[in-house]
C-alpha cells in the first residue's frame, strides 16, 4: 500500500476541482484560491468555463479535457507536472471524474507517483438526493443509463429486487423513454425528478411512474 501525504511532500499536484452545477455562487473559496495558484488549468469545455473563470477574476492558461481528448490531453497534463507545474482539471459542473471525464487522468497521475487532491464542492446528485424526500442512505448513484434500449434495460436487471434509493442521471431529450423503460423493469416505484438545480427554474417532482 503506498501513502499520499497531499500537503506534506514536495510532489506536484492535479487538483480535480468541483465547480458550480448552476449557480456560480456556489463555488467555495478554497477551489478558487486554487484555481488562481495553479500554473494552468484543465477543463471539459474552456468556452463554457471561462465564464466561470472571468466571473472569479482568475486568468489562467487553460487547455480542454474532454472525452474524445483525454489520452491525448492526459498525456499533456502528465507531462506538465513532470515539468513542475502545479494543474487543475475542472468539469463543466460538478467533480471531475462524476459522469464526467476525470478518473483516467487520476488513476495515471497516481501512478506516476504525483499528488491528486480533491476540491470538493457542489454536487448534482447529493442536491437533489436530499431533496427528493426518498430514504438517503443507502443509495446506488448509476450515473448515465446507456443509450442503447437493450442495455439500458440489462442495467436496470441488476436493481430489480434492490431496496436502497438510485440515482440516475438523464438527458431531458431521453427522459421519457428512460422512465418507461424504468417503469417496464423496476415497477411503479416512487421517484423523484431534480431539474435545474440551483438554478432560477429549479424544479422538483415527486410522487410514483
Amino acid at each position: 500500500m503506498k501513502t499520499q501525504e497531499s500537503f506534506r511532500n514536495n510532489k506536484n499536484s492535479l487538483y480535480l476541482v468541483s465547480t458550480p452545477i448552476g449557480n456560480l455562487s456556489d463555488i467555495t473559496y478554497r477551489a478558487i484560491e486554487v484555481l488562481k495558484q495553479v500554473d494552468i488549468i484543465f477543463a471539459d469545455d474552456t468556452s463554457h468555463s471561462k465564464i466561470l473563470l472571468d466571473h472569479y477574476g482568475i486568468n489562467k492558461k487553460t487547455f480542454s479535457y474532454f472525452d474524445h481528448n483525454e489520452i491525448v490531453s492526459g498525456d499533456k497534463i502528465l507531462n506538465y507536472l513532470k515539468e513542475g507545474k502545479e494543474v487543475a482539471l475542472i468539469s463543466d459542473a460538478g467533480t471531475p471524474g462524476i459522469s464526467d471525464p476525470g478518473y483516467l487522468i487520476a488513476k495515471e497521475a497516481i501512478k506516476e507517483g504525483f499528488n491528486v487532491v480533491s476540491i470538493p464542492g457542489a454536487s448534482a446528485l447529493l442536491a437533489a438526493l436530499v431533496v427528493s424526500g426518498l430514504a438517503l442512505q443507502p443509495f446506488t448513484f448509476i450515473g448515465f443509463l446507456p443509450r442503447k434500449e437493450s442495455e439500458k434495460k440489462a442495467a436496470l436487471e441488476i436493481y430489480k429486487y434492490r431496496k436502497e434509493t438510485i440515482i440516475i442521471y438523464e438527458a431531458p431529450t431521453r427522459i421519457n423513454n428512460t422512465l418507461k423503460t424504468i417503469y417496464d423493469i423496476l415497477g411503479n416505484r416512487k421517484i423523484a425528478l431534480a431539474r435545474e438545480m440551483t438554478k432560477k427554474y429549479e424544479t422538483i417532482y415527486r410522487g410514483y411512474l
